[in-house]
C-alpha cells in the first residue's frame, strides 16, 4: 500500500472490514426466496437490455458491444467492488503524495494518524452508502475472479439485492414490477458505457484532473479538512466569516478553484447520465411495468424526503443532495432536447466529449441544441 512518512494512507482491508461490520442487516428472506430474487433480477437485467437498446437507439443493429457481466450482490459485495474501484482511481494521487513525503512537515501528522484511521473513516462512509444503493454500473475496478468484466475490459453491472427488497417492501409496491423498473435504470447506465466507447476514459480523465489539483502537501490537506469541519459545525474561530460556506458539503469545502472547474464538468456529465437513465426508465416503463406510475410516485417521495433527520443531515454533509438535483436537472434536460430534436437528435450528445452538455446547458437545454445542432446543420 502507498505510504506517507512510513504510514499507510488507506488501509483498504480495514475499510472493507469496517464497512461490512457496520452495515445494517438486510431484510429477512428465506434461502429459497433469496435464490428466486437473484434469479429474477438476472432475468430482468437480460430483458432490460433489449428494452433499453430499442428505446434509446444508441447501439446500431449489428454493432453490439461485447457483453458485460451482471452481478447480483449483497451489501458486502457492493462494498468490495467499490473499494476496488476507489483504490484504482486514487492510485495516481497516492503516488504523487508519496513523491512529496520526504522531508514534509506533514509526514509526522500522517504518521500519527495512519492509514488505519483513514480506513475506518472510509469504511464508515461505505457502510452508510451500502444500504442505500440499489444498483450501479461499476467500471473502474480491475477485473478479478470476484469482479469479472467484459471481454474488452469494460465494467460490470451490480444489482444490490437486499436493498432492492428493502425498498420494495418499504414502498409497498409490486416486487416483480419494482425489480424490473430498477433493472431498466441500471441497464441504461450499462448501455451508456458500452455504447459510447470513449465515455469511461473521458470520465476517468476528468476524475484524474480533479485529483491532480489536490493539495498534496499533507499539512495543507489537514488544514483544509480542519477548515471544512469548522464550517460544517459552526465552530470557526470568532471573527472568521463562514457565510459563504453555508449549505456546502464537505466535498465542496475542500476543493481548490481548479477542482471546482473540473467538478462543474463532472456534474454536467453525471446529470446527463442520471437524467438519461431516469428518462429511459420512465419511457420504457409503461410498456413493460404495469404499476410504473405508482412506483414512480412513491419512489420520488422517498427520494425527496429521506428516511430520517439523520439521513437528511448525512446526505447534505456528503453532497448527496447534489446527486438528487442531478436526477431532476438531467431528466429535464433530456426531455427538453428529445422534445425539440427527437431521440436521434439527442443522441448526438454521445458523439464526443465536445458534444456533452456544459453545466450551464443542463439548465438551459436550448443552448445545447443551438450549439450542437444549428452549428452542425448549417
Amino acid at each position: 500500500m502507498t505510504s506517507i512518512g512510513g504510514a499507510e494512507m488507506v488501509d483498504w482491508n480495514l475499510a472493507v472490514a469496517t464497512a461490512i461490520r457496520l452495515a445494517r442487516p438486510g431484510p429477512e428472506v428465506t434461502r429459497d426466496e433469496a435464490r428466486e430474487i437473484v434469479a429474477e433480477l438476472r432475468r430482468h437485467a437480460k430483458a432490460s437490455e433489449e428494452h433499453v437498446r430499442g428505446y434509446t437507439r444508441m447501439i446500431p443493429e449489428g454493432h453490439e458491444p461485447a457483453d458485460t457481466p451482471v452481478l447480483v450482490v449483497d451489501r458486502a459485495g457492493w462494498v468490495r467492488a467499490n473499494v476496488a474501484g476507489f483504490r484504482e482511481l486514487l492510485k495516481p494521487l497516492f503516488e504523487k503524495m508519496q513523491e512529496r513525503r520526504s522531508g514534509s512537515p506533514g509526514s509526522a501528522v500522517f504518521g500519527a494518524v495512519g492509514g488505519k484511521v483513514t480506513g475506518v473513516e472510509l469504511g464508515m462512509l461505505l457502510s452508510f452508502m451500502s444500504s442505500r444503493v440499489l444498483g450501479q454500473y461499476e467500471t473502474f475496478a480491475p477485473p478479478t475472479r470476484d469482479l469479472p468484466s467484459g471481454a474488452d475490459g469494460g465494467g460490470r453491472l451490480l444489482l444490490v439485492a437486499p436493498n432492492i427488497v428493502h425498498v420494495e417492501r418499504e414502498l409497498d409496491v409490486d416486487p416483480h414490477d419494482f425489480r424490473l423498473w430498477v433493472a431498466l435504470h441500471e441497464e441504461t447506465h450499462r448501455t451508456q458505457f458500452t455504447g459510447v466507447p470513449w465515455l469511461r476514459d473521458h470520465l476517468q480523465g476528468e476524475i484524474q484532473s480533479f485529483l491532480a489539483e489536490t493539495d498534496v502537501d499533507p499539512m495543507t490537506v489537514v488544514e483544509r479538512l480542519r477548515e471544512a469541519a469548522q464550517s460544517l459545525t459552526g465552530s470557526r474561530p470568532e471573527g472568521e466569516d463562514n457565510d459563504n460556506d453555508n449549505g456546502r458539503s464537505i466535498v465542496e469545502l475542500v476543493q481548490t478553484p481548479g477542482q471546482r472547474e473540473v467538478l462543474g464538468r463532472l456534474t454536467a456529465v453525471m446529470s446527463l447520465l442520471e437524467g438519461h437513465a431516469d428518462y429511459v426508465m420512465d419511457g420504457v416503463g409503461p410498456q413493460v411495468v404495469p404499476s410504473v406510475a405508482e412506483i414512480r410516485e412513491k419512489f420520488q417521495q422517498r427520494r425527496a424526503s429521506g428516511a430520517s433527520r439523520l439521513d437528511q443531515a448525512l446526505r447534505k454533509l456528503l453532497g448527496l443532495d447534489a446527486k438528487l438535483r442531478q436526477y431532476r436537472d438531467g431528466e429535464r434536460f433530456v426531455r427538453a432536447v428529445v422534445d425539440e430534436v427527437g431521440m436521434d437528435g439527442f443522441n448526438r450528445v454521445w458523439t464526443s466529449p465536445n458534444t456533452l452538455p456544459t453545466k450551464a446547458e443542463i439548465a438551459k437545454p436550448a443552448d445545447w441544441v443551438a450549439r450542437v445542432h444549428r452549428k452542425t446543420d448549417s
